[in-house]
């Protein structure tokens, strides 16, 4: 009874406060919350008390496996706020009593836009017509995606001959799904989950209306003006030209960097993210614990946000402990300030540089946000339809770098993220802004099998 006579206080409390607030301060998509119940508590019927007693609905539970298989009992929520206030701020002490540690909002986030091409970068897409099918450890690929200049940038082709290493494991790209129908992709793919819609899988297809799917009725690449072709940078989104399909191909073109570096290692898709780029906190939580459950080995996260998220941290944490490394891109602003999940502690921070090992101008930088960077402009990668694309962006210098993850994975069943870091650390310096380099495949997957050096001979060797 005295608990209800607090509850009813705490409302008229709210309520009064209410009306300070100006009309329209919170929007719907603003009255999500993340909520975590404390420790030892079952879960799932202390926040049905809270929102029966304070008018929220509860969509669902964040950490457990929405495909069924409930591997712990939940802890952590989504739920909609029916009344127009914070939670946090107003109704914390009770949440408290109640039962509730915390409470957060569910804040949209972006993928990170990609930079507009300049015509020194325009050069690389002549490879895109180097469309000679070519085997490629069990898959098929284009001629130009495998001999493109950021492949021997970082040494992939050395690598190879001399270490054998294709990568094992499950790289998890939390992203906007991956087309699994792409010939260079299909054979790797495991099992995944659209966070976005609720249903197994993981198809960025399924965003496509029928009347637009035709665009990618197509057996070359795309013209997108008299002066080059196939350019799909993130920003002008020159295939589908509508800002609802502004990220359309991202998390394809994200595997397919993954796959070029590790070939032989699954790639799991968790679609967290919309065609138009955006996708929630708590999806993006979904997919992490999903991961975790899935027993994958890299979470590729090529996207960014200005501020940390407490949830985001714990579930990273949490993946860390499970045996996962992470891997974020740094961002596209071109500017030192930190990014997240990138600045964690616990999570692998990407940034990008030209073919000329300089830092591209559109990549965040800084030594608290950065540990190594990758190339990232002019990207030969697969895209949704069976084609292939040309990618500028921290997005691309990423799954350079959990590529290598994986890799280490395939030398070392447990690689942790301690030795994982450790061995990209073996970067070539370039500037301490850029933290230890820009990777080096070759002297990364060398330090992790303590063999092997950077004068061995690979000449005439055909690793694929």
């Amino acid at each position: 009874m005295r608990a209800r006579r607090l509850i009813s206080l705490f409302l008229v409390g709210s309520v009064a406060l209410m009306g300070a607030m100006p009309a329209g301060a919170l929007s719907s998509g603003d009255n999500r919350y993340i909520v975590r119940i404390k420790s030892g508590i079952a879960g799932l019927p202390v926040i049905n008390l809270v929102c029966s007693l304070l008018g929220c609905t509860v969509r669902g539970s964040l950490d457990t496996d929405p495909s069924g298989g409930l591997l712990q009992p939940s802890s952590l929520f989504l739920v909609d706020s029916l009344l127009p206030i914070d939670l946090n701020a107003f109704l914390s002490p009770l949440l408290r009593l109640l039962g509730v540690a915390s409470v957060e909002r569910d804040r949209p986030v972006p993928l990170s836009e990609g930079p507009r091409v300049d015509q020194q970068s325009a050069a690389v897409l002549d490879y895109l017509w180097r469309r000679t099918p070519t085997s490629y450890y069990g898959t098929t690929v284009w001629e130009g995606y495998l001999e493109q200049p950021a492949a021997g940038i970082v040494r992939l082709p050395e690598m190879q001959c001399a270490f054998r290493a294709t990568g094992a494991g499950v790289v998890a790209v939390i992203d906007t799904g991956i087309d699994p129908n792409h010939p260079a992709l299909k054979p790797v793919l495991t099992s995944g989950y659209d966070f976005t819609r609720n249903t197994p899988g993981g198809d960025e297809t399924a965003d496509l209306e029928q009347q637009s799917a035709a665009v990618l009725d197509s057996d070359g690449p795309y013209e997108v003006n008299q002066q080059s072709a196939a350019v799909l940078d993130q920003q002008s989104a020159a295939v589908l030209d509508n800002p609802d399909y502004a990220a359309f191909g991202h998390g394809t073109m994200v595997a397919g960097v993954v796959h070029l570096v590790a070939p032989t290692a699954n790639i799991m898709p968790l679609k967290a993210f919309s065609a138009d780029g955006t996708g929630y906190t708590s999806d993006i939580l979904r997919a992490i614990y999903y991961a975790v459950q899935k027993k994958a080995t890299v979470i590729n996260m090529s996207f960014s946000r200005p501020t940390p998220t407490q949830e985001l941290k714990r579930a990273l944490d949490h993946a860390n402990s499970s045996g996962l490394i992470p891997v974020s891109s740094a961002g596209n602003e071109g500017i030192a300030a930190l990014r997240y999940p990138a600045a964690l502690a616990n999570v692998v921070g990407v940034a990008s540089t030209s073919n000329e090992d300089t830092r591209s101008s559109f990549s965040n930088y800084g030594k608290d946000l950065v540990w190594l960077a990758a190339p990232g402009e002019g990207i030969v990668t697969t895209y949704p339809g069976g084609t292939y694309a040309a990618a500028w962006g921290t997005s691309f210098s990423t799954p350079f770098v959990s590529g290598g993850a994986a890799l280490f994975t395939g030398l070392k069943t447990t690689a942790s993220y301690n030795e994982a870091s450790w061995a990209l650390a073996h970067a070539k310096p370039l500037s301490s802004n850029l933290g230890y380099g820009r990777l080096d495949l070759y002297r990364a997957v060398a330090a992790l099998a303590s063999s092997g050096s950077s004068t061995d001979s690979t000449e005439g060797c055909e690793a694929r």
